[in-house]
């Protein structure tokens, strides 16, 4: 049975191969999303794969999945994940488990007349990391250090960044893409 510390061996090597091949640029990212029919879900596709995005009940949903701000609760926890894995193979700090514990607030008074005090967005993010390692506590603030300084996504929460839209109108029946 494969241990989480073999892993991290694998991904040292797999670590260091990369930061030896040239770098080609900036990666595109594409998600294309679709309102579904009598349900409403939100269809997610990126690349190979699709999840499931929904409403409660409450909202006139199925609860078929997470809701978006759930969804990018989760998101920050897979990339603070993923992160601590990277920096752990990088700076050979041994990890038996990992668990990362995502909180945050969405209130949907917000988007109540009279409630502009409320954010309309997720708020309050926080987590909690729960490690299992010989290292030593000098080490994993270390790890945890380069682990907040790196991570894509801790950061764009912490940093946004400028977003834009457009609408296009489409004919009826007409695929949009």
């Amino acid at each position: 049975m494969s241990t989480l510390r073999e892993y991290l061996s694998h991904k040292r090597t797999a670590l260091l191969a990369r930061r030896e091949a040239p770098a080609a640029g900036p990666v595109p990212l594409h998600a294309h999303v679709t309102a579904e029919g009598r349900s409403g879900i939100r269809r997610i596709r990126i690349r190979d794969f699709q999840l499931i995005s929904d409403s409660g009940p409450d909202f006139a949903g199925y609860d078929l999945g997470p809701t978006s701000p759930e969804l990018q609760a989760g998101v920050l926890g897979s990339c603070v994940t993923h992160i601590f894995l990277i920096k752990a193979a990088e700076l050979a700090v041994p990890i038996d488990a990992l668990e990362v514990d995502v909180r945050a607030e969405y209130d949907p008074r917000a988007q109540q007349p009279g409630d502009a005090d409320i954010p309309v967005y997720p708020h309050n993010f926080r987590y909690n990391v729960l490690i299992e390692s010989p290292a030593s506590d000098k080490e994993l603030a270390n790890l945890h250090a380069e682990v907040e300084r790196v991570c894509p996504i801790l950061n764009l929460i912490r940093n946004p960044q400028p977003v834009s839209g457009t609408l296009v109108r489409t004919r009826s029946g007409a695929p949009l893409v």
